[in-house]
């Protein structure tokens, strides 16, 4: 029985297990959404939920938290700036994972550990060609030839 076991070991030291939970957060902030197993999944979502509620509160102090547990300071000014911000009036339960079945190697279970409130997809305008006007481009004039 696993009473009062709180770590999933991931089959890794406790330092490796760190590290690759904060790449694996730092890739999620980052991409807005990662591809993993079911079980780092798991094991990434508090470490991300814990890292918006530090961004919620936006202070010096949480900021340098949350430094310390990413590494880089450009994952902790997109996630200050950007991610904690649409989380504000929400109370917890900021990612969700989606099972996608299972990985061909190995048959390991896959997910998609993504953010619940996402930014909306930039749709780009084309302007439509006037009527009348060739969309072709005009042909450049062949150089005439000197005898």
């Amino acid at each position: 029985m696993r009473h009062r076991q709180n770590t999933t070991k991931l089959g890794r030291t406790s330092q490796h297990r760190d590290s690759m939970l904060a790449n694996l957060v730092g890739s999620l902030i980052r991409h807005e959404r990662v591809r993993t197993t079911v079980s780092r999944a798991k094991a990434a979502r508090p470490v991300a939920e814990k890292l918006v509620t530090l961004g919620k509160k936006g202070s010096l102090h949480h900021r340098r938290q949350a430094f310390s547990a990413l590494h880089e300071s450009d994952l902790v000014h997109k996630l200050f700036a950007e991610i904690a911000p649409r989380f504000k009036d929400r109370s917890g339960g900021y990612t969700r994972i989606l099972k996608l079945g299972y990985r061909q190697g190995d048959a390991a279970p896959v997910a998609l550990l993504e953010w619940v409130v996402r930014p909306a997809p930039v749709v780009e305008t084309v302007e439509e060609p006037a009527k009348g006007k060739s969309t072709k481009p005009a042909k450049a004039s062949k150089p005439e030839k000197k005898k």
